[in-house]
């Protein structure tokens, strides 16, 4: 049925959430993958600066966080969300991620994606060869940050599997979960950062990760909680209400799953034969 309050959505009567807001959404289970709630998952959309999930996990695989990296005069003129970077400064690779998660400063990740890749074409294939091995084989990446263009999009399930890849890579939920910073280098006389993610403080388990807006994508929002255990990821792009919309996928995907043990650690499950060996099987 069409939403009159919102032009050109047409929600199946099927739907469980018809209050959602949200053209594409989806909510999964981090650790399998289950698909618990999605609306128009596979759609194609922009996802805006939620792009910087993936420029976050290429450089916790391929930098160290205390490399140091030296702003371009490319890098300090990027255009939209700053963290007013100059040219010729060294700044931490951590520090950058962190103002990159926190603060969205399309700067940052110019300045980190020409430290890790020499250019920001060179680095965004490196994103969608990322995403294509994770399973994400509905996206395409043409830059680090996610300013428009027409041949960078993903969709909803995309975001939602490589999110839950970036869970596993170390250091990832760290930053991606603070909520407040200080760094001598930030440009206001607090040197204050605060996560733009409200999340953080809306949602109990809460622990990341990434808001995003263009004209061209409208409000978009990644989101995880966790409790007793389970991880989730809820995406919701082309949102009305973002905040709104994440809460509702996320109650609904704890109210609908719950974790089950089905082996512990140590125990023996079966038995696998060893090709050219003694005839033993290993446990």
């Amino acid at each position: 049925m069409p939403r009159p309050d919102i032009p050109g959505l047409v929600i199946s009567p099927d739907d469980p959430l018809q209050n959602l807001t949200a053209r594409s959404a989806v909510v999964i289970d981090a650790a399998s993958g289950q698909v618990i709630y999605e609306r128009n998952k596979d759609e194609r959309r922009f996802p805006a600066s939620t792009t910087k999930i993936m420029t976050l996990i290429l450089a916790l695989e391929h930098s160290n966080m205390d490399d140091m990296v030296t702003v371009s005069s490319n890098a300090a003129g990027t255009e939209g969300s700053t963290l007013w970077l100059e040219a010729g400064e060294k700044i931490r690779m951590g520090d950058l991620l962190y103002g990159m998660m926190m603060h969205s400063g399309n700067d940052a990740t110019v300045a980190v994606a020409e430290h890790i890749a020499g250019s920001v074409d060179k680095f965004a294939v490196m994103m969608t060869e990322k995403a294509h091995e994770i399973g994400a084989v509905n996206t395409n990446f043409a830059n680090a940050n996610g300013l428009p263009r027409d041949d960078h999009y993903t969709t909803a399930y995309d975001l939602a599997k490589i999110t839950a890849y970036g869970y596993r890579v170390p250091g990832f939920e760290k930053i991606v979960s603070t909520k407040e910073i200080d760094f001598d280098w930030v440009k206001d006389p607090s040197h204050h950062l605060r996560n733009e993610n409200q999340m953080l403080w809306l949602y109990r388990g809460a622990n990341g990760v990434k808001t995003g807006y263009t004209d061209a994508a409208g409000r978009c929002l990644v989101s995880g909680a966790k409790k007793a255990g389970l991880q989730l990821v809820a995406v919701v792009l082309d949102s009305v209400y973002m905040w709104n919309d994440s809460i509702k996928l996320l109650d609904y995907g704890f109210a609908h799953v719950e974790p089950d043990t089905i082996v512990h650690e140590g125990d023996t499950v079966g038995y696998a034969s060893v090709a050219g060996g003694t005839g033993r099987k290993l446990p």
